[in-house]
């Protein structure tokens, strides 16, 4: 039975490099594939670290080395219109966007799996640190954690829908970071020179703010700092420049730190306040539930707002037009619209939203007591995947 083929996304890192070299050796058919994403000005004259996230002379020195075909695919129009146009409006309207969230729901495993499709491949694969795992009982695939939980992207990942995860590899899904370096000294990387970037992409050694005003003038739009009570007490440029929880940059002295609490995108004002508000409720939208089902009742989960936040334990409440409410057992910093918030249960991702900026207008005094729903839910056990599994995978065993 024929070996089976896969495409790997190849940015020129470590990690997709690790990914190729670990899926050869198992046995698939390995093509890799680099998108032009973004390209800076006088990106070819900076250092490997300094450009945009794809390096394209890295990856083509990576599939040489392997002996494998390499295809790189200019999207830079679609990646401006549905990555930076969207970053860009998301910031005018007083939210805070999360450009690699949708990056890789649109692109990296949109357009990547097309692209993986049209040249007859069976897998898309990337370097991400995640897991897929097939749950017979359900008939249906559903995204995990990375098993090295300091490099976990599951955050990242929430987005990916069933059709999707049913034809995704992550091959460094049970790697330690350590253990991938280790791999890459086999292939000669100069992983030195390929510093993992935790910057956004196309932002590259600008600030945020300077690249939205190159790309949207009319972010320039002073107003006032107000208080909480209405007090002016400065002001600023324009309210894209600012996000819920902002210390630093304010510009104003009353004594004792001020953050942002709130941004009025009508009156075009920042709202500030001597202290970041705990929140202890959310409205998330646009919802996606990956592997399951969208839940008739509530629900308990595990909700984290940012990459490196710590997350906490909620209540989910389904809610009409596909939005969910959040009830967390402890009221929670860091809450920012515009920002994804993502369920998890255990180690598996059950679904996940975009924060909404405010609860909706409505009556809420009727609303279910945090202890009817207190019950947390068994933690699943996660069967990992080995080698050998994806072994199977490659010569045709183990179709699914």
């Amino acid at each position: 039975m024929r070996a089976k083929t896969v495409v790997v996304g190849m940015s020129g890192g470590v990690d997709s490099s690790v990914a190729c070299f670990l899926l050869q050796k198992q046995g698939f058919n390995v093509i890799g594939v680099t998108l032009t994403l973004w390209k800076d000005v006088a990106e070819d004259e900076k250092r490997w670290q300094d450009r945009s996230c794809c390096k394209v002379g890295l990856a083509r020195h990576v599939a040489k080395q392997l002996s494998i075909p390499h295809h790189v695919i200019d999207i830079q129009k679609e990646f401006h219109a549905e990555i930076i146009d969207n970053f860009c409006d998301t910031y005018l309207i007083g939210q805070t966007p999360n450009p690699c969230v949708r990056c890789n729901e649109r692109m990296k495993f949109g357009r990547l799996l097309d692209v993986a499709k049209e040249l007859g491949a069976d897998f898309l694969a990337t370097g991400h640190y995640a897991q897929v795992r097939y749950q017979p009982e359900r008939n249906r695939y559903a995204l995990y954690k990375g098993s090295d939980l300091k490099k976990d992207q599951s955050y990242f990942l929430y987005r990916l829908r069933q059709e999707q995860l049913a034809h995704i590899l992550f091959p460094l899904g049970e790697m330690k970071k350590e253990a991938v370096y280790e791999k890459a000294l086999e292939l000669g990387l100069p992983y030195e020179e390929v510093l993992e970037s935790q910057e956004i992409c196309f932002v590259t050694q600008k600030g945020y703010q300077e690249f939205l005003l190159e790309n949207r003038e009319e972010a320039y739009a002073p107003g006032k700092i107000v208080t909480e009570s209405g007090e002016t007490i400065g002001e600023h440029t324009g309210i894209a420049f600012y996000t819920i929880g902002q210390r630093r940059g304010l510009n104003v002295s009353l004594g004792e730190r001020m953050y942002v609490t709130r941004l009025d995108p009508e009156k075009k004002e920042v709202v500030v306040g001597n202290a970041h508000p705990p929140c202890r409720e959310l409205i998330a939208g646009d919802l996606v539930w990956g592997g399951h089902d969208a839940p008739a009742t509530p629900i308990r989960i595990f909700g984290k707002m940012r990459y490196r936040s710590a997350g906490a334990e909620a209540t989910l409440i389904p809610m009409p037009q596909g939005e969910a409410r959040l009830l967390f057992d402890t009221p929670q910093l860091g809450v920012t619209p515009g920002q994804s918030v993502v369920f998890y249960q255990g180690c598996e991702v059950v679904g996940g939203g975009i924060i909404r900026p405010s609860l909706r207008s409505q009556d809420w005094t009727s609303r279910p007591s945090l202890n009817a729903f207190s019950q947390k839910p068994p933690q699943p056990t996660i069967a990992l995947s080995t080698d050998s599994h994806l072994e199977s995978i490659a010569s045709g065993r183990n179709e699914s």
